[in-house]
Order: structure tokens, then C-alpha cells, then sequence
């Protein structure tokens, strides 16, 4: 059979068959992601019908669909937001690399694996999936809740240290030298400085370039000028990803709604495609010698997610319900931490950091829809159950526990009330 024939047949099957998964989950209300990492392991090493001649632009098309799932976000959000949040959350970003960094660092010197994969695994497990998280908002309509800008800004926090990290690790492995690690990171750092500042500062002068009544025109515009921002973004070493949220964010106004109208299509697209992509690249056969470790490091970590979103949020003024809705929402990991595993296992650090790695993304990325959509009706029901059994307290009263031991609840103006949508932040 001719290549081509046999390409087309290949990928719409995987298609088809990614369609009719996303009915099967949203006739149960759950997220679909889980099921299309399934689907991914069943088409790839090691699964039950390998793809032969369709995998490369598999890949192709996975890179495509980060790259539209964190525009999407983008357009969410003016530049004045992202200015806005990045100064009140800085302390969370912090605390977020401390707490979900130490647990990787940790297990790779338990497991003799030396410094340098300490670095790795580190970064592994610290980095959220802004990809998994991004549909998930969108699965769950939480886009417009008032918890969400929050757990933006901590994805952007990661995504920019991103421009930081890569750049010292990549040196690390390469054995490179003090000077060349300071030269690669200086180029990263000024690439994102500058993006940064030509999104913030000259947002509205892109809008104008970029606007078009005619929906063709906007749509090749922007998808075009996604692309290679991006590009450049990945070439100049910072993350393709941070420079598609960056040219969202300088999108504003019409032009911002136009946009996201015409290329939700694409994002779904493709953003199913990447989570099949993840799959095909992971053999079954690999994950079970080292589940133990990754399971015990997914539990440590998933823990620390949520306290960290929790806590976040909690600075913000957002109500219980938002803050543990932020932690379980943060859960997920993904493309930033297989990135970053893969780096390592090119170089030849360590055997059995590819598979860890691999089996923990795994174990998150399906965990992370499920802690996302239950984190806060299971803490809701817990603090309940707890204030029923407390004397003195009534249950009307136990699901405002939380609220009433925040120390910054001395003043309830500041605390936001529970209400979850706020509507978009471009309105």
C-alpha cells in the first residue's frame, strides 16, 4: 500500500478514535485526557497496533497543539493582568519551586543517582503542565473563575524560570563550562525580557497590525504569527510555549475575541493530538520497575501542588472552595517534565531516569484532571464531616472553617466571597 495511503489511514484512525473517546468521557462528565494517553500507549512502543509511517507528524502536530493551548490562555488575560499578577504572586512562585523541587532532588540522591540528575529529576517534578491544565480549565469551565488568574500566574512564574533552568541544566549535562552556561543563559533571559516587554508595552499596536473583519485573514495571522514567535521563542532558547502565552497576551480587544472563536477548533485539535503523542513514546514495558518510586514521588508532590495552590490562593483572598479548587487544578505534569527528562537520558545521566520519569508524568497527568475536578468537593465533605463531630460547631458552619482560621480573614472585605465566575478578564 502506498505510504500515503497508509498515513491517512493512520491518522484517522487515530482520529476517529480520539473522537469517540472525548463522547465516551463527556457522556460521564470527566475530563478526556486520561483517555487519550490510553489511546496513545495502545498506538505506540511496545502497545497493541504501533504507528509506522503517520508518527512524525504526530510530533509535529503534539508541538502544535502546546503551542495553541497556551495562546488560548493568553488571549484570556491583558498585559496589565499578567504585570498585575506576576507582582502579587512572586512569593507563591517561590514556594512552588521549593516544595515540589526538593521532593525530585531528593529521590535522585536516595537512589545514588549523583547531583546532576538531582538537578534533573528536580525540575521534573517541580514544572506544572500548563498544556494539561490549560484544556482542563477549559473541560471544566473555569477560565473566568476568580481562583484561575492565580493559578495562571504560577504557570507563568514556571514557564518563565523555564528560560532559567534549561539553559543551567543544558550546561550541566553537556559538562560545558562557567562561561558558556552564562553566555546561553544570558541570551534566554534577554529573549524573554524582551518579548515580555514588547507584549506589555506594545500589546496595542499588534492588536491593530493583526486585526481583520474578514475571519480567514485573522485566522492566518495569527496562527501564523503564533508560530513563529514560538519559533524564534525555542531557537533562542526559551521556552516555544512562554512566547505563544506571550503573543496571547499582547492580543487584545476584538482582535482577542475574533481569535478565540476561530481557533478553539485547532486548539482541541491538536492539544488531543499532543496527549496521544505523549503516550506513543512511552513502552508499557518500561513503567513497572520503577513504579514504586515514581508512585511514592507522584503522591509526595501532588500533596505539595495543592498546598501550594491552596496557599497561593489564600493570599489572594480567594474563599475555601477556590483555594482548594487552585491546588487541584495544579496537580498535572507533563510536556516541560518529559522535556526535561529527555535531555538527561540524551546525554546518558542515568538508565532509569527516562522510565521514572516517564511512569511519574503518567501517574499525574491522569490524576491531575481527577484532583482538579475533586479536590475541593472531597475537602468541602471533609471539613464538613470534621465540624459535625467537633462540639460546638454546627455544620452550617464546618465548610467555613478554613475561612475562619485564615489569619488574613481579620479583615472581610479582603476575602473574596464564593462566588466561582467572575466572567472574562478582557470584559
Amino acid at each position: 500500500m502506498h505510504s500515503s495511503a497508509v498515513f491517512l489511514i493512520e491518522f484517522g484512525a487515530i482520529i476517529l478514535a480520539l473522537g469517540l473517546l472525548g463522547r465516551f468521557a463527556g457522556r460521564f462528565q470527566f475530563s478526556p485526557i486520561p483517555l487519550y494517553l490510553l489511546a496513545g500507549l495502545a498506538f505506540g512502543e511496545g502497545g497493541l497496533l504501533p504507528l509506522g509511517t503517520s508518527e512524525d507528524f504526530v510530533a509535529i502536530g503534539a508541538e502544535i497543539g502546546v503551542i495553541l493551548l497556551l495562546l488560548m490562555l493568553g488571549l484570556e488575560y491583558t498585559a496589565s493582568d499578567l504585570v498585575s499578577n506576576l507582582k502579587t504572586q512572586y512569593p507563591a512562585g517561590l514556594l512552588d519551586a521549593a516544595l515540589n523541587a526538593l521532593p525530585g532532588a531528593a529521590m535522585a540522591l536516595l537512589l545514588g543517582w549523583g547531583p546532576v540528575a538531582a538537578v534533573v529529576l528536580a525540575g521534573v517534578t517541580w514544572i506544572s503542565s500548563s498544556g494539561v491544565i490549560a484544556k482542563v480549565l477549559g473541560d471544566l469551565g473555569r477560565l473566568g473563575n476568580r481562583e484561575t488568574p492565580v493559578v495562571l500566574s504560577i504557570l507563568v512564574l514556571e514557564d518563565l524560570s523555564m528560560a532559567v533552568y534549561l539553559p543551567i541544566v543544558t550546561a550541566l549535562l553537556a559538562g560545558a563550562g562557567l562561561a558558556a552556561g552564562s553566555v546561553t543563559l544570558a541570551i534566554a533571559l534577554g529573549v524573554a525580557g524582551l518579548v515580555l516587554l514588547l507584549a506589555v508595552r506594545y500589546g496595542r499596536h499588534i492588536s491593530r497590525f493583526v486585526s481583520s473583519d474578514d475571519p480567514e485573514k485573522l485566522l492566518l495571522v495569527v496562527l501564523g504569527l503564533t508560530l513563529v514567535v514560538a519559533g524564534l521563542a525555542q531557537q533562542l532558547q526559551v521556552s516555544a510555549a512562554v512566547g505563544a502565552f506571550l503573543v496571547g497576551i499582547a492580543l487584545s480587544g476584538e482582535v482577542a475575541e475574533g481569535a478565540h472563536h476561530l481557533l478553539a477548533p485547532l486548539r482541541d485539535l491538536f492539544a488531543a493530538v499532543f496527549f496521544v503523542f505523549f503516550g506513543l513514546h512511552t513502552d508499557p514495558a518500561s513503567i513497572p520497575p520503577v513504579l514504586l518510586p515514581a508512585l511514592a514521588l507522584a503522591v509526595v508532590t501532588a500533596l505539595t501542588k495543592i498546598a501550594t495552590g491552596y496557599w497561593a490562593a489564600k493570599r489572594a483572598g480567594i474563599s475555601a472552595k477556590g483555594r482548594w479548587r487552585a491546588g487541584g487544578t495544579l496537580v498535572a505534569r507533563g510536556e516541560f517534565s518529559i522535556v526535561i527528562a529527555g535531555l538527561a537520558v540524551t546525554a546518558g545521566i542515568e538508565p532509569s531516569l527516562g522510565p521514572l520519569a516517564t511512569g511519574y508524568v503518567l501517574i499525574l497527568v491522569v490524576l491531575g484532571p481527577l484532583t482538579a475536578r475533586y479536590t475541593e468537593p472531597l475537602a468541602t465533605r471533609l471539613t464538613e464531616r470534621l465540624g459535625r463531630r467537633a462540639p460546638g460547631r454546627s455544620a452550617s458552619t464546618a465548610s467555613e472553617a478554613v475561612v475562619e482560621a485564615d489569619p488574613s480573614a481579620d479583615a472581610p472585605h479582603d476575602v473574596v466571597e464564593d462566588q466561582d465566575v467572575v466572567g472574562r478578564p478582557r470584559t
